[in-house]
């Protein structure tokens, strides 16, 4: 439903650091569900583990989040903002993610109280779960009107 160039215009994240590569499926205010190929490329699996590459658990979460993110984004009046990271609760890792899986993640909306927004997302790697856990986000206003040397907006956080 989200190609790259899609997710790019919703979230600041850029490489290395976006962690979803397709929105596959997306219900504003209710549910999205995306993945991130993992490939043995990625810059963090050159230390962790050499000779055992796994993802990182915290960036199992980021990318959790940044499909939460997606999904919060995309309601009615969150357009154009920013959804920072509040916290995570009960997280659980149940499986490693390693080069060659396809990281598919789920997300539900729990709830939205002002520019808060609370999601529970689900992370498998072949219908088996790899992590879970309730994401919690800030969502504010960008300032959009600063611009870089090479054209691209940047993002700031409105006073």
């Amino acid at each position: 439903m989200l190609d790259i160039e899609k997710i790019r215009d919703v979230l600041p994240h850029r490489y290395p650091f976006l962690l979803v590569d397709r929105i596959i499926e997306l219900t504003p205010g209710a549910r999205a569900r995306g993945y991130k190929n993992v490939t043995i490329n990625e810059e963090f699996f050159e230390g962790h583990f050499p000779g055992h590459a796994v993802m990182p658990g915290v960036l199992v979460c980021e990318a959790m989040a940044q499909v939460g993110g997606v999904l919060l984004l995309s309601m009615t009046g969150n357009e154009g903002k920013l959804a920072y990271f509040g916290g995570m609760d009960r997280v659980r890792f149940r499986r490693p993610v390693v080069p060659g899986d396809t990281l598919v993640t789920e997300v539900e909306l729990i709830a939205t109280k002002g520019n808060i927004g609370k999601v529970r997302a689900v992370a498998k790697v072949e219908d088996e779960i790899a992590a879970e856990g309730e994401f919690i986000f800030a969502l504010v206003e960008r300032d959009r009107s600063t611009k870089t040397t090479d054209g691209v907006v940047e993002d700031k956080v409105a006073k």
